[in-house]
């Protein structure tokens, strides 16, 4: 079977005017900020998803931003950020409930449902009824619009970070445990841009002389 499809948005769109997907990238990075990507979906859209479109995980690297400009416009993308300081000082889920809240900003949210990607509702009230769907990234495409947002948003901004912090990797490894990542790490120790609180079994001790 091809993923995604739109027969979950197709079946709430009969109800609601608008159905917006929601999925996360960056929660478990060691560096940067975690994003939020929200794609507004109406029944205009329902015939027009990118042939391409696929979880953003199963889309190679060069093939992500070209498809992030065709989900831009098939619908409506947003993408919300939380600080590396959000995330040490509230944690990261709430971090992640406040990029996501900040993504949902620019909507009107009468008329809508929100479709997030998970097993629970980490969203809470913002405004719009939430559904829950397991998978939803990989099966509903505007979950799918979502995450490609977030991720290609997520990843322009760490490409730009690495120029001021080159030894990192972070324009290939995005802020994620890669080996070259944790090497450097160990040999340089953390940069503002790090979670802290994500190094103690990398850094050890180190951490305090930071």
């Amino acid at each position: 079977m091809t993923y995604p499809n739109l027969d979950l948005e197709r079946e709430l769109l009969a109800n609601y005017r608008f159905v917006i997907g929601i999925d996360e990238v960056g929660r478990g990075a060691l560096a940067g900020p975690v994003a939020v990507g929200a794609f507004a979906l109406s029944s205009d859209g329902l015939g027009f998803m990118p042939s391409t479109l696929r979880d953003s995980k199963l889309v190679p690297e060069p093939k992500r931003k070209p498809l992030a400009v065709e989900v831009a416009s098939w619908g409506t993308a947003r993408v919300g950020f939380s600080s590396v300081q959000v995330i040490e000082q509230k944690g990261i889920n709430n971090a992640l409930r406040l990029a996501a809240l900040d993504s949902l900003s620019g909507f009107e949210l009468q008329d809508t449902i929100v479709l997030l990607d998970g097993s629970h509702d980490w969203l809470g009230d913002c405004g719009a009824e939430v559904v829950v769907r397991v998978k939803a990234d990989r099966d509903c495409g505007s979950v799918a619009g979502a995450a490609i947002s977030a991720k290609v948003a997520r990843d322009e901004l760490m490409t730009s970070l690495s120029k001021d912090f080159p030894d990192y990797g972070w324009d290939s490894n995005k802020g994620y445990a890669a080996p070259s990542h944790i090497k450097a790490l160990q040999s340089m120790g953390p940069s503002q841009h790090h979670r802290l609180s994500w190094l103690t079994k990398i850094l050890g001790d180190q951490t305090a002389l930071f």
